[in-house]
């Protein structure tokens, strides 16, 4: 992801853009144009969703999610921030991570009918995009120590729990309750790819899980257990890495004191 663009960015013409070689500004532009495909996923997302075929919904969730772990490296190495300071990647990216983390995960929640059925569904539905549309305008979403605050809309992964091991609608519902709640939570979480702290385990686990992402998939609709609790097990890992980032922020803060 993007950082935030803190000073005010200069025209398209600026000199602060000219003084950088054409052919790094076209990178820089091609970065951005990266990222903005996350948007046209998230249609297609939704697309699938609705035409009920969730197995293709997750393979191109799955392809966003590369597109977002990948896209804030590119634009750090290519040093988009000074080559085009006039575009905020960052607006960008918290666009297209809101359509493809939040909105389009919530219609393949519904479509496949792993929501409660009436008026609760319809709540129950509500529940994330009100919450992420909160936790996307704080300004402090992300930490100075490059960590999540509140639960990080990953709706997609429960989307893809969801689906991957057909989960009733209770279950689900209790799930996305829960997460919506910890939106709202001051509780850090690991950014696999940005957070200093154990960055290279997390990488490593991160891209495990990418792995058994797509090896559940080939599985469908009968996942093994064991690819099943290894893809669980990241999740244990994630939760208590971001605990313990947590409790060591908290103890900062008292030795401040």
């Amino acid at each position: 992801m993007h950082e935030n663009v803190i000073a005010p960015p200069a025209g398209p013409g600026s000199d602060a853009s000219r003084t950088f070689p054409l052919q790094l500004r076209l990178a820089g532009a091609a970065v951005h144009a990266y990222t903005a495909s996350g948007s046209v996923l998230a249609l297609l997302i939704v697309l699938a969703a609705v035409e009920g075929d969730p197995v293709t919904a997750l393979w191109l969730g799955l392809a966003a999610l590369v597109v977002d772990g990948t896209d804030g490296m590119l634009a750090r190495r290519l040093r988009v921030k000074e080559t085009i300071p006039w575009f905020d990647g960052a607006r960008l990216d918290d666009i297209v991570d809101y359509l493809t983390y939040v909105f389009a995960p919530v219609v393949l929640l519904w479509t496949t009918g792993s929501l409660p059925s009436g008026a609760a569904g319809w709540v129950v539905a509500a529940l994330p995009l009100l919450a992420s549309s909160y936790q996307f305008c704080r300004v402090d979403a992300k930490t100075d120590d490059h960590t999540f605050l509140g639960f990080p809309s990953y709706w997609n992964v429960v989307a893809f729990y969801a689906v991957v091991l057909d989960a009733s609608p209770v279950v689900v519902a209790a799930f996305v309750v829960v997460f919506s709640v910890l939106v709202f939570v001051p509780v850090r979480y690991l950014y696999p790819s940005r957070t200093p702290a154990l960055q290279g385990v997390s990488l490593v686990l991160t891209a495990v899980w990418l792995a058994t992402y797509a090896v559940l998939l080939l599985q469908y609709p009968d996942p093994h257990p064991v690819v099943v609790a290894l893809s669980l097990s990241y999740l244990v890992y994630y939760l208590a890495v971001s605990g313990w980032l947590t409790a060591r922020a908290a103890h900062r803060r008292r030795t401040a004191g």
